[in-house]
């Protein structure tokens, strides 16, 4: 038995023949960077998200710098995200120079906590890591406090009522990473459309995916949105030619707007399917003692980009599984502020307690809307023969 650990080939099928056809009319009219196609898709994810504006870019990566960029990041500002996602999230307040500052997270949602968001705000103002652990260097030196960037890990929306009011009392401005969440929903209200910014990816294995990099940004801001258009082509003005600030190359292909387009004709759908999906597995891995479920608040819909559980056996149940063919993976092994990359911040073991727990115990397992009864019950069968 195969059984792969997201299965784009069952969606294919299903949606070929539109593929094929969006795809076919891209290679007629020959439009290929910011073709119609670009246009009708962020025309429809604007209105599927609820915000005024869709701004098409890249990648989520791309997404989330174009956001700093607009919003005039630089090297004074220090920008808070928690440590616990993908090394794209802080990766990009690197990028403008500016000081991440990690927050832990919470031990339910795995999202940050805002309990120590303002703890960590507090540190930073008073230059004290008595008070939460932060950067060596905004100990000797002053910062901005710019913005929060939140992560909405693995489709549950962080805490953006708590989130945007600490940031309104600080004057901060707040993106949503919704990577992982596009599609799911926080007190009635889509992910993406929490935050002055949000951003998402469509990486082929997100909920919504292309068959590339691709991205988007959600803004109910038109002044943001026409910063973002000129960023993603090189800071251009009235044509490519005039530039009147420093941007990048962060257009979307015509060709994965085209498949999107495609795609979001079936995603509520495929979004309910992973409901189900997901409902199965914790109703059938409930009475397992050694297994932490995954945690859902009643107020959010999560998009189930992940199911992953928490299992302190994780190696030895890692390779049982291996043996029966069955994939995993760890999201995310190692905490941001334990990287090498971000060494230069002097973060140390035990700084971020909670996520370098979940990091060591975090499991995911086969996750996709076309995961089969019978694929589902193998996986779990397999999961109680391991602790028997």
């Amino acid at each position: 038995m195969e059984i792969p650990f997201i299965d784009l080939n069952a969606q294919y099928k299903r949606i070929a023949k539109d593929v094929l056809k969006n795809i076919d009319r891209v290679l007629s009219h020959g439009r290929f960077i910011l073709g119609p196609e670009v246009n009708e898709l962020e025309d429809r994810l604007a209105a599927y998200v609820g915000t005024s504006y869709c701004v098409s870019c890249s990648s989520g990566t791309d997404a989330l710098l174009m956001s700093l960029m607009a919003l005039d990041v630089h090297e004074t500002d220090v920008v808070f995200t928690s440590p616990f996602t993908f090394m794209a999230t802080a990766e990009v307040i690197a990028l403008t120079g500016a000081i991440p500052v990690f927050v832990d997270i919470d031990p339910k949602t795995y999202n940050i906590n805002p309990d120590g968001l303002k703890r960590a705000i507090q540190a930073v103002k008073n230059r004290d890591n008595s008070i939460y652990p932060i950067p060596e260097i905004i100990l000797h030196k002053e910062f901005n406090l710019k913005g929060i960037i939140g992560v909405d890990l693995f489709g549950i929306c962080a805490e953006y009522r708590e989130i945007n009011n600490i940031a309104l009392e600080n004057h901060l401005f707040v993106i949503e990473d919704g990577a992982q969440s596009f599609g799911g929903k926080y007190f009635g209200k889509m992910a993406c459309s929490l935050a002055h910014i949000g951003c998402t990816s469509f990486f082929p294995a997100k909920p919504l995916g292309a068959y590339g990099d691709g991205g988007a940004i959600f803004t109910d801001s038109e002044e943001l949105a026409d910063i973002m258009r000129s960023i993603r082509v090189h800071g251009e003005g009235r044509d490519k030619y005039e530039n009147i600030r420093l941007g990048i190359n962060g257009r979307m292909d015509t060709i994965q707007a085209a498949v999107l387009l495609a795609k979001l004709d079936i995603f509520d759908e495929e979004i309910n399917k992973r409901q189900e999906v997901a409902q199965k597995y914790s109703a059938r891995l409930d009475s397992i003692p050694n297994i932490k479920l995954p945690n859902v608040p009643e107020h959010i819909l999560s998009a189930w980009a992940q199911y992953c559980i928490l299992v302190e056996e994780r190696d030895e149940l890692i390779e049982f599984l291996k043996g029966r063919k069955i994939p995993t993976n760890i999201y995310y092994k190692t905490p941001l502020h334990l990287q090498r990359a971000f060494s230069y911040l002097g973060y140390k073991e035990g700084d971020m307690g909670v996520s370098e727990q979940v990091s060591k115990e975090i499991l995911a397992l086969p996750m996709h809307p076309y995961l089969k009864d019978e694929i589902l019950d193998y996986i779990v069968e397999s999961i109680f023969e391991f602790y028997k």
